[in-house]
């Protein structure tokens, strides 16, 4: 089973065809980037995003954020880590993107079938065994997209740091319809 957006057998990229042909995936990125960059123009825009709106989601490679949810380049700041949750980097980036860049609405997006979901805080343990240190950050593993979206909406609504915690809305993304489910925050 792939876990790429797109049918392998429909649709491959060059950057995959030379993963699979044992080539180097950086090399053929830079190439694309070249061939991109000939027709590119400067938008004209600044690093304040349109919506004034920032997304917060999980890296997942199956999420296409943008075409999701309809946006153009500029709309939005968007900032992915493993699970989508709320973590202190997160917060920064918030901080951020609200004091610095203008933005007063918050996303925050989970989907089905996360990895965080069969990993544990284990993980941690195994690699301090394998490197001979033991990594500062936590794991944020969760059983529950739900409940783990509801503790991220809280964390942001909590943070002394943000300015905008009244627009903060939380989601899980179905990875097999495509569509959204609005999570409640906590009573």
């Amino acid at each position: 089973m792939s876990t790429s957006a797109h049918s392998p057998a429909l649709s491959v990229t060059p950057a995959a065809a030379a993963v699979r042909e044992g080539g180097q995936v950086t090399d053929q990125l830079v190439a694309a980037n070249s061939t991109y960059a000939k027709d590119f123009r400067d938008p004209g825009m600044d690093a304040k995003p349109v919506l004034q709106v920032a997304i917060v989601a999980c890296m997942d490679a199956r999420l296409d954020l943008h075409a999701a949810l309809g946006l153009e380049l500029g709309d939005c700041h968007t900032i992915r880590n493993a699970g989508g949750v709320v973590t202190d980097d997160v917060i920064r980036s918030l901080t951020i993107s609200q004091r610095a860049l203008g933005t007063r609405s918050i996303v925050l997006i989970h989907h089905t079938g996360c990895g965080l979901e069969s990993i544990t805080e284990e993980f941690r343990q195994e690699l301090e065994r394998e490197v001979g240190q033991r990594p500062v950050w936590a794991v944020e593993a969760y059983t529950d997209a739900d409940q783990d979206v509801r503790q991220s909406m809280q964390r942001v609504r909590t943070s002394p740091f943000l300015l905008h915690t009244d627009d903060v809305r939380g989601f899980v993304f179905d990875v097999t319809t495509g569509l959204l489910r609005e999570i409640q925050p906590a009573s």
